[in-house]
């Protein structure tokens, strides 16, 4: 029986209905996109953007990041069976897939993340995914703006009114229908290449106090 629903949620028909859905559901949002003037103009001038979110917080770009898919960007995506499902939804939005977690397959990930990177000079990644813990941004965001001299850009989403799910281990965020939702784009960061691995610490703590006070606990 397991397997079968597996089969079923991974299932060319399945993905296209939720996807469609997702889609219908965003659509009722009053969304607002601030800032990303700056990192787009950059992008299109050569530059390599490194777009990082919350977990909590990536199912409100759906929709709005398809506008991107222009620049053929890449997402690291777990292995897992909801990877699976998260790596169909992510083509259709023109979102290249690339599998491999902290947990998982991660270095081999980090290594095709770097290739697609420094050719496609954009991407997106979940800085605490796919399994946390909430609010710990995880070193690789940083090594791998390092390989590819990207600037980093933290991105948030927040909304009038929404749910929480309490009982996952970042409290989803799902804003509720015609909601005003604000994503919000910072400024660009360009940390230094560095070696040693406490100047690499400190660059990873200094970007998980600017993205932590956008993290709703």
């Amino acid at each position: 029986m397991r397997i079968k629903l597996d089969r079923f949620l991974t299932s060319e028909t399945f993905i296209s209905f939720f996807y469609r859905l997702i889609l219908f559901y965003s659509w009722t949002f009053r969304l607002k996109i601030e800032n990303d003037k700056d990192w787009v103009d950059y992008r299109r001038n050569g530059g390599v953007v490194l777009l990082c979110t919350w977990h909590q917080q990536f199912f409100s770009a759906i929709r709005p990041f398809k506008n991107y898919k222009t620049f053929h960007p890449s997402i690291m995506i777990s292995q897992s069976r909801d990877g699976e499902i998260v790596v169909k939804m992510a083509l259709r939005n023109g979102w290249n897939p690339i599998r491999g977690s902290s947990s998982k397959g991660g270095m081999e990930a980090l290594k095709k993340m770097i290739t697609n990177l420094k050719e496609k000079k954009l991407a997106a990644h979940i800085v605490d995914g796919p399994k946390g813990p909430s609010g710990i941004v995880k070193a690789g965001v940083i090594r791998l703006a390092h390989a590819t001299n990207a600037v980093i850009v933290p991105f948030s989403v927040s909304a009038e009114k929404a749910w929480y799910f309490n009982n996952s281990w970042d409290r989803f965020l799902l804003p509720k229908p015609f909601s005003h939702v604000f994503l919000r784009f910072g400024k660009m960061i360009q940390f230094d290449r560095v070696k040693d691995k406490e100047s690499l610490e400190d660059q990873r703590k200094q970007l998980e106090e600017i993205m932590l006070p956008a993290l709703i606990i």
